[in-house]
């Protein structure tokens, strides 16, 4: 520990030593001798500047060890030197807590609608792609119709019997360009016993 952390730390276990002697049947004078010595400490205290002070803070935390192993040391602060956002902070907890769902309608029907036909392939009968279809329909129609303001929404409404043709199209060309399955290998046991091999 260094001097001056020495010094000051033995100021202070001197001062809750004086403080507990406060009442302990010790007389007046000693009683406004240990206030004279409080007085003089706070005017010291007083004297050191709040840099000093959060300078001195800051060393004997490092001391202690408190600041090893932190998330981003020797790294560079991700986002720093990037013009200002008002909404880093909303940006950052998206990110993170990898939240989705979150934002205009507009944007997010676009995202949707871009990612529709692979939803639609992942489904197994048509009367699932038509349950999709007409949901989705009925969102781009409430979205147009909202006065909230924001980007205006310009995604079309998908024609359900066209869609589900496209639907049996992808289908069946996903069938045909599967490779066939091989024969089954015949065991070591039957090719023995059949002479063939």
């Amino acid at each position: 520990m260094s001097g001056g952390a020495g010094d000051f730390r033995k100021r202070l276990e001197r001062a809750a030593e004086v403080r507990s002697y406060r009442g302990a049947g010790i007389s007046a004078e000693e009683e406004a001798a240990l206030d004279a010595l409080d007085a003089q400490e706070r005017e010291k205290r007083k004297k050191v500047s709040d840099a000093a002070r959060a300078e001195y803070l800051v060393r004997d935390a490092m001391a202690q060890g408190k600041f090893d192993n932190l998330k981003y040391a020797g790294k560079p602060i991700p986002g720093l030197g990037e013009s200002y956002d008002p909404d880093w902070w909303v940006k950052g907890l998206i990110q993170r807590e990898n939240i989705s769902g979150l934002g205009p309608a507009a944007i997010l029907l676009r995202t949707e609608d871009a990612e529709l036909d692979a939803r639609l392939d992942a489904q197994y009968t048509e009367q699932q792609v038509r349950d999709i279809l007409q949901d989705f329909n009925r969102r781009v129609v409430d979205a147009r119709r909202q006065l909230q303001g924001g980007p205006p929404v310009i995604t079309k409404t998908r024609d359900v019997e066209d869609e589900v043709e496209r639907w049996r199209m992808r289908r069946a060309a996903r069938v045909d360009e599967a490779p066939p399955e091989p024969e089954p290998e015949r065991s070591w046991w039957k090719r023995l016993w059949k002479g063939t091999g």
